[in-house]
């Protein structure tokens, strides 16, 4: 089953970000979590989901993730902390995906 899906991932409490978009969170967060991919999420050690929103549509998500990467720093860490200020890793709440 696909879920579109905008997610953000972080090294630690207000460390490296990194914002992505999948039509399978459980799968594509356990690939940065697990490092099965080359590029930025292994090469910096961002591994936590710290902030995710669910679309009905894959174009929904992919313009919501061109947005907040355009966003400030100031703006994302706000976003995260409304809704999780402990940072904690959500991975375990999407895997009902």
């Amino acid at each position: 089953m696909k879920t579109p899906c905008v997610y953000i991932l972080a090294s630690k409490p207000r460390g490296t970000l990194y914002i992505g978009v999948t039509s399978k969170p459980v799968q594509r967060v356990w690939q940065h979590k697990n490092d099965v991919v080359a590029g930025f999420t292994k090469r910096y050690g961002v591994h936590r989901l710290v902030w995710y929103e669910v679309h009905e549509s894959m174009e929904s998500a992919i313009t919501r993730e061109k947005a907040l990467k355009k966003w400030a720093r100031a703006w994302k860490i706000e976003l995260i902390e409304k809704t999780n200020p402990t940072w904690a890793d959500l991975y375990d709440d999407i895997a009902k995906f």
